[in-house]
């Protein structure tokens, strides 16, 4: 039997993806003036969703919301067939910021989720105190 459940995994995974996604955001911005440029995305693989799926269902109220799932394998592509600016760059500074704020809402709900869970152990710990 294991201690913890394999929450602290899947929440360890999505920071990972999280800061990962964050430093391809942040070269993608401060490329936006290099001639030639193409932007990076990270995604997540399709089969890794499929298990989380299964594993942990996340409520969410509204089709709005960001879904609370993620992957530990993702793949880092590179945008190539676009170009915004005559110097071949292909940088949406309005799409980077936000997906930057979408990823930020996303790490902040993984960490407030891992703050949760370490209450919880905290209070097993006092003895319900």
């Amino acid at each position: 039997m294991s201690l913890f459940s394999t929450t602290f995994q899947t929440i360890e995974n999505g920071i990972s993806y999280a800061s990962q996604k964050q430093q391809t955001i942040a070269q993608n911005i401060a490329n936006v003036d290099t001639p030639n440029y193409k932007s990076k995305t990270v995604s997540r693989t399709s089969e890794f969703r499929d298990l989380l799926h299964n594993e942990l269902e996340a409520y969410q109220t509204d089709s709005k919301h960001i879904p609370f799932s993620d992957s530990s394998q993702r793949a880092i592509t590179q945008q190539g067939n676009t170009s915004y600016q005559a110097n071949g760059n292909n940088v949406d500074m309005d799409k980077e910021m936000a997906d930057m704020a979408e990823n930020q809402i996303y790490y902040e709900a993984l960490v407030d989720r891992l703050n949760g869970k370490f209450n919880s152990l905290q209070t097993v710990i006092r003895g319900g105190k």
